[in-house]
């Protein structure tokens, strides 16, 4: 009951923490004057995925690197199978092809150097600085881009993902304790989450990275998760697209890069055996998809719901 009440006051934690973080950086960042394009391109993004990082970081420290892999690797395949799965389901997502051109196809080849790095065995700092830097190439190279082409569509979408975001706007003093109080919530909520996961895997007979695949991973991705869920609500599905894809880029680049940078880690067979080939084919799935006549229809994201079932299945039993 005690690990089992870690585990779910952990997940608790991390979205409420997660939210507050969101709302009060971004609510900050407009009254200090940010466009919307900076916000919706950096804060969302890193907002959304701040669960991942802290919990990723104190698993590596923790020495449960099983966890740290099984969060990012896990989280990608959830933010595709399961949040645009729901997410199609609930109302076909129209896709803005050009930013599914641009970043769709960072999406893959942040996933490339991850598959890269994780056959490989261990991700060391040398990797970590690489893939933090390819991040903070790709945000600059974006930002740089889409400055130049006022009112392009994908810059559009940027704006959009900052406007997603819920709650109204607070003065500077109010926005940044909401925000310093959401990183505090998030890194209670992670430390008891890592605590809880590490006494269910022994519990249960699972192995920590399974652990991270499922409750950490799923747990980790509620900020995405209810981002995508008020955007299809309000007729703006390429947002919540948008959102996984970014998202799954941050996850690689940002989280995985920083975590290595602070901890280098060994990564788990099960990792290198299946997951990681499953992370991969999602990421394909995901832009094949999306492709097909620029629309994630209902039967699609069925289809990515029920894959999201097969797998857990695998993975449980």
């Amino acid at each position: 009951m005690l690990t089992f009440g870690l585990i779910v006051a952990g997940l608790v934690g991390l979205v409420v923490g997660g939210e507050l973080l969101v709302r009060g950086a971004v609510s900050a960042a407009r009254a200090f004057g940010i466009s919307p394009l900076v916000i919706g391109l950096t804060l969302v993004g890193f907002g959304t995925s701040t669960p991942e990082l802290v919990t990723s970081l104190q698993a590596a420290l923790a020495g449960s690197p099983g966890i740290a892999f099984g969060n990012v690797v896990g989280s990608n395949i959830g933010n595709v199978l399961l949040i645009l799965g729901i997410a199609a389901f609930v109302a076909p997502i129209v896709v803005n092809p050009a930013a599914l051109k641009r970043d769709g196809a960072v999406m893959i080849l942040a996933t490339l150097l991850c598959l890269g790095a994780v056959l490989l065995g261990e991700v060391g700092r040398a990797a970590g600085v690489f893939l933090v830097a390819a991040l903070v190439f790709y945000l600059t190279a974006t930002l740089v881009v889409e400055r130049r082409r006022r009112g392009s569509p994908s810059g559009a979408l940027y704006e959009a993902e900052s406007e997603a975001v819920p709650g109204p706007d607070h003065t500077m003093a109010v926005s940044l304790v909401l925000a310093a109080s959401g990183l505090a919530i998030t890194i209670l909520g992670a430390r008891l989450l890592v605590t809880g996961a590490v006494s269910a895997a022994g519990a249960v007979g699972l192995s920590e990275a399974v652990i991270g695949l499922t409750v950490v991973a799923i747990g980790t991705s509620m900020p995405e998760l209810v981002t995508a869920i008020i955007a299809v609500r309000k007729g703006q599905g390429d947002v919540a697209l948008g959102n996984v894809i970014g998202s799954n880029i941050f996850n690689i680049l940002g989280i995985l890069g920083l975590t290595a940078i602070v901890q280098p880690m060994s990564v788990p067979p099960e990792i290198i055996r299946l997951d990681i080939w499953m992370m991969a084919g999602t990421a394909v799935l995901l832009v094949l998809f999306a492709r097909t006549h620029w629309q994630i229809g209902r039967a699609e994201g069925a289809g990515l719901l029920g894959l999201f079932g097969a797998y857990l299945a695998w993975l449980l039993f």
